[in-house]
């Protein structure tokens, strides 16, 4: 393709265990685009009848399209990511279980899916589920056939190259978290 496209990535992951049904964890970035960065936990909490949180714990939630959102989004949209608010619609290629495209709300950049095992089934999405987030800024109008290429292996040598920068997120529960995924 000659020019990068992808600038930043964000691994999540649900997590076996975890109280809530759709919630999906950091569990790798590049740690540099700061819409995904400023939802950041900024203080801890207990477990107790919800999951326990880190100070710096990215977490999101990964399910279907809430009645709360526009018919227009509805229509678009197959899953959305969320976080108290709206972060993301996400439509998924034609026929494809894989990948699927979306732009973060509030900027011009596009998101890119890749997904493995991510199927919610009653509301609640598998265990071991795991959802790549490929950021590229500024191409929210070209999400679709940048989504198309990456399935198409067009963009495997920036997909790889984001992956190897990446950093393992330091989680404080070991025995809950298998980071040989």
């Amino acid at each position: 393709m000659g020019k990068t496209v992808l600038t930043n990535y964000y691994k999540f992951e649900r997590v076996p265990g975890t109280a809530s049904k759709s919630k999906i964890v950091c569990t790798a970035s590049t740690k540099d685009y700061k819409p995904l960065e400023v939802l950041r936990a900024t203080r801890a909490r207990k477990a107790g009848k919800n999951d326990a949180i880190n100070v710096g714990d990215l977490f999101l939630y990964y399910g279907n399209i809430p009645d709360n959102f526009s018919n227009d989004a509805k229509a678009k949209a197959d899953k959305c990511l969320t976080k108290t608010n709206n972060v993301s619609s996400i439509s998924m290629l034609p026929r494809s279980t894989v990948y699927g495209h979306g732009d973060m709300k509030g900027t011009p950049d596009a998101l890119l899916f890749k997904f493995k095992d991510a199927e919610v089934t009653e509301g609640k999405l598998n265990d071991g589920a795991v959802i790549e987030i490929f950021i590229a800024k500024g191409q929210a109008q070209n999400q679709r056939s940048l989504c198309s290429l990456m399935a198409d292996g067009a963009l495997d040598d920036e997909v790889q190259a984001l992956r190897e920068k990446a950093r393992s997120e330091k989680l404080k529960d070991a025995d809950l978290w298998d980071m040989t995924k």
